[in-house]
C-alpha cells in the first residue's frame, strides 16, 4: 500500500522506505539514461534533465542525488550540490503544515544512513550561506533539533519553487515560505494546475465532445483547449442550449444506472445533481456541506422553505486510514442520508448519497452528470484543486469560496455565472485570533440546532463517539486544532443562503444552462497541456 498510515513508528518507517526507494530508483534510471545519451560528465545534468519535486514526498531525491554524484560518480560535494540545484524544481501543492513533512533524524539514519549524512552536510552549507549573508533565520535550517524539515530541504536544493494557483503562490511568498522568498525571490513563480481534456472531456463526456467538435468544425480543441472560447457565441442560442441540456440529462441517467448497478443506490435523474467529490479532509469542509444540507432538511420539514427544486446531494471520496475525524464525517453524511430517506415527506424532494469505492473511472461519470460543483475549502487553504476544473469543463457551476483555482475559474467565467460565499483569505486572517464559534452558535438558532443534532440523539453514530468528537472539534477544539479551525460555523449562514439562492435559480432552466455553458467555454486555460508548456518554458 502506497503511503500507509504513519501514526506508528512501523508505519513511519514503511512510508520513509517507500519515499527513499522511489527517489533512488528514479534517480538511478535518470542517470543511466543520461550517460547513454550525453556521456559521463554529470555536471551537465541540469542542461538536459529536469526533476520536479511533487510536494515534499520525494524531497529525499535532493540529498540522494548529491550522495550518488559524490560517492558513486566521483564529483566534489559542491559540484554535486550545484548540479542538484540545476536539476530540481520544487512544486508546493499544499499549505497544510501536517503535509509539509518533517522526519526524525533517527528514522532517516535507520532507513538511509548515508543519505542522512548528506542532509547534515547540506544543512551545514545552508547555515554557512545564511551566516555569510548576515542572516540568522533558524526557521530556514533543514535540521532543527532532531527533525529534518523536508520543505526547507526542497527549497534550498531546487532552482525554482512554484505554487499551483495565483493565490497559492502569493500565500507561499507571504506566509508558508516567506523567508525563502525574501532571500531568493528569483526562485519563485506560479504555474496553475491543469487537467487533460482527452480524459476529462473527450473520454468522460463523448456526447458533449461531439457537440463541441460539431460547433467548432474540428476536434483541435482536444489539444488546444483555448478553442472553447469560440463557443461563447452560442450562450444565447436556444437550440444549442437545448441540446446541451439533453446531453446533461442523458449523462445523469447513465450515472444513475451505473450507481444502481454498482452500489444498489437509486437516484432520481430528474433532480439537481449537487456534487462534492474529493478526498475527505477538514479543510475541504464536507462537514459544512452536510450541516447545511441538514438545515435545509429541517427548514423543508417545518415549511419555512416554500419553493425548492428537488435535489440530490452526491458525496464521494476517501479518508486516510488513520484519519478518525474524516471517517466521522463520512458516518455523518450517511446518517443524514438515512434520516432524510426515512422521512416520507422528503421523497422526491431531497436526497443525500455517499458513493462508496470512489475512483477516477467513477469520477468521469460523475463530472459529466453534475449541475453544481462544491468547492468549499476554507479560503486560503486549497492550493489549487483540479476537481473544480473537471466539473467546470463539463458544464457545472462552481459553488464555492474564493480559494485556489476557484478564483481563476470565476475570473474567466464571471462571478454572475457562479456562486461564491464565505470569508475571503484576508478576512480569515483578520479574525483568526478573535473568532469564537461558541458565541456564534449561541446567537444563531440554525447553527445551534444542527450542532445539537450531532449529540442529542437526532443522529446516531453507533456508539463510536464520532459525532461528539466532531461537535468538540468545532466548539472546544480537538487534537492540535483550535475550535472550528476551518471556520465551518463562520461560513455556515453564507453557505446556506447562497445554496438556497442557487437552488432557486435552477428553476429557470435556460438561464441556468447558460451559466453552465459559459463555465465550460471558459476552461481553456485549465489544460494540463498549458501547465506542462509553462513548466517547460519557465522551469
Amino acid at each position: 500500500m502506497l503511503y500507509p498510515g504513519d501514526e506508528t513508528v512501523s508505519g513511519k518507517l514503511l512510508r520513509l522506505r517507500q519515499e527513499y526507494f522511489f527517489s533512488n530508483a528514479s534517480l538511478k534510471d535518470i542517470i543511466r539514461t543520461f550517460k547513454k545519451e550525453h556521456g559521463e560528465n554529470l555536471t551537465q545534468m541540469g542542461d538536459y534533465t529536469a526533476v520536479q519535486l511533487n510536494d515534499t514526498h520525494p524531497a529525499l531525491s535532493v540529498p540522494e542525488l548529491v550522495r550518488i554524484l559524490t560517492e558513486e560518480e566521483g564529483l566534489y560535494f559542491d559540484e554535486a550540490l550545484l548540479t542538484a540545484r540545476d536539476v530540481f524544481g520544487y512544486t508546493n501543492h499544499t499549505i497544510m503544515q501536517e503535509a509539509l513533512e518533517k522526519w526524525d533524524m533517527k528514522l532517516l539514519r535507520a532507513v538511509c544512513p548515508e543519505t542522512a549524512k548528506i542532509i547534515t552536510l547540506i544543512n551545514r552549507r545552508l547555515k554557512q550561506k545564511l551566516r555569510d549573508m548576515g542572516e540568522a533565520r533558524g526557521d530556514m535550517h533543514i535540521i532543527q533539533g532532531t527533525q529534518v524539515h523536508m520543505a526547507n530541504l526542497s527549497a534550498y536544493g531546487s532552482g525554482h519553487i512554484n505554487g499551483v494557483a495565483k493565490i497559492h503562490t502569493e500565500i507561499l511568498k507571504e506566509r508558508v515560505l516567506k523567508d525563502w522568498y525574501e532571500l531568493y525571490p528569483e526562485k519563485f513563480l506560479n504555474v496553475t494546475n491543469g487537467i487533460t481534456p482527452r480524459r476529462w472531456m473527450a473520454l468522460a463526456n463523448p456526447k458533449l465532445s461531439g457537440l463541441i467538435t460539431e460547433l467548432l468544425g474540428s476536434d483541435l480543441w482536444k489539444t488546444d483547449l483555448t478553442s472553447l472560447e469560440g463557443l461563447k457565441k452560442y450562450a444565447d442560442d436556444d437550440a444549442v442550449l437545448e441540446r446541451f441540456m439533453e446531453i446533461k440529462a442523458g449523462n445523469k441517467k447513465s450515472l444513475c444506472e451505473y450507481v444502481k448497478k454498482r452500489s444498489g443506490i437509486k437516484i432520481n435523474p430528474d433532480t439537481v445533481f449537487d456534487v462534492q467529490i474529493k478526498r475527505l479532509h477538514e479543510y475541504k469542509r464536507q462537514l459544512l456541506n452536510i450541516l447545511t444540507v441538514l438545515e435545509i432538511y429541517f427548514e423543508l420539514k417545518e415549511g419555512s422553505i416554500e419553493r425548492f427544486n428537488p435535489t440530490t446531494v452526491i458525496f464521494a471520496g476517501k479518508a486516510a486510514p488513520s484519519y478518525f475525524r474524516a471517517k466521522g464525517v463520512i458516518k455523518l453524511i450517511n446518517e443524514v442520508a438515512e434520516l432524510i430517506d426515512r422521512d416520507s415527506d422528503m421523497k422526491g424532494i431531497l436526497k443525500v448519497v455517499f458513493l462508496p469505492d470512489y475512483n477516477v473511472s467513477y469520477a468521469e461519470k460523475i463530472v459529466a452528470a453534475a449541475d453544481v460543483s462544491q468547492q468549499i475549502s476554507t479560503a486560503g487553504t486549497e492550493a489549487s484543486g483540479t476537481g473544480n476544473m473537471k466539473l467546470a469543463l463539463n458544464g457545472a457551476v462552481t459553488f464555492g469560496t474564493m480559494d485556489g483555482a476557484n478564483i481563476e475559474i470565476v475570473e474567466k467565467a464571471g462571478s454572475e455565472n457562479n456562486y461564491i460565499f464565505g470569508a475571503a483569505a484576508e478576512e480569515i486572517e483578520e479574525i483568526y485570533e478573535s473568532y469564537d464559534p461558541c458565541e456564534l452558535m449561541e446567537k444563531d438558532p440554525k447553527i445551534n440546532r444542527c450542532m445539537k443534532a450531532l449529540i442529542d440523539g437526532t443522529l446516531d453514530d453507533g456508539g463510536t463517539g464520532m459525532f461528539r468528537e466532531l461537535y468538540d472539534s468545532l466548539t472546544i477544539g480537538a487534537s492540535w486544532h483550535r475550535p472550528d479551525h476551518y471556520f465551518v460555523l463562520h461560513d455556515f449562514e453564507s453557505c446556506l443562503e447562497t445554496r438556497l439562492r442557487l437552488n432557486g435559480d435552477t428553476f429557470y432552466k435556460k438561464v441556468f444552462a447558460r451559466k453552465c455553458w459559459l463555465n465550460m467555454c471558459s476552461c481553456g486555460d485549465f489544460s494540463s497541456d498549458r501547465a506542462v508548456a509553462e513548466y517547460a518554458e519557465k522551469v
